[in-house]
């Protein structure tokens, strides 16, 4: 087992080297790829790297866009991949992120699978979301958005525990 599971409502790092995954989002306004390079201030963190997924071309392009200076100094690459079969090395990374996406990843269990493969022993997976799985609004959406699926604490947190987090 990676971690231990634990709910989280403030996180502070102190952050001296750290490579980091974002899984991205496919809606530009939300906090994946396109805003990897602010995720850190990278000023304050000179030796992070970040690796932004998405499996959206067009997110991925304004990503590259938006982080240009990042992945000109090296510090951060931006690259279209699916969750459900990540292209990279295990034992990768020290932290992976999804904000507000988990809602659209196919087989849930096979996705936290693949972020467990990448992080390092020790490293965290935050994920965020707004909906709990239960509010009336998220699954309206859920009703009108081919692919959405909004997971209860429960369910992700089986889906965790499976996946070997």
């Amino acid at each position: 087992m990676k971690n231990k599971l634990r709910p989280v409502s403030v996180i502070l790092c102190i952050i001296l080297t750290l490579t980091m995954l974002c899984c991205a989002v496919p809606f530009m306004s939300s906090a994946g790829a396109y805003s990897a390079g602010d995720i850190f201030e990278f000023g304050s963190y000179p030796q992070s790297r970040v690796t932004a997924i998405d499996y959206s071309p067009l997110s991925v392009e304004k990503a590259a866009a938006y982080n240009s200076k990042m992945i000109r100094e090296g510090r951060c690459i931006v690259q279209e991949g699916d969750v459900s079969a990540l292209d990279m090395g295990k034992d990768a990374y020290d932290l992976a992120s999804a904000f507000e996406t988990i809602y659209f990843w196919p087989g849930l269990e096979k996705c936290f699978s693949e972020v467990c493969r990448v992080l390092k022993p020790g490293g965290t997976f935050l994920i965020v979301n707004e909906s709990d799985g239960t509010d009336k609004t998220a699954l309206q959406y859920e009703k009108m958005i081919d692919g959405m699926k909004c997971y209860t604490i429960r369910e992700i947190e089986t889906a965790l525990k499976s996946a070997g987090f």
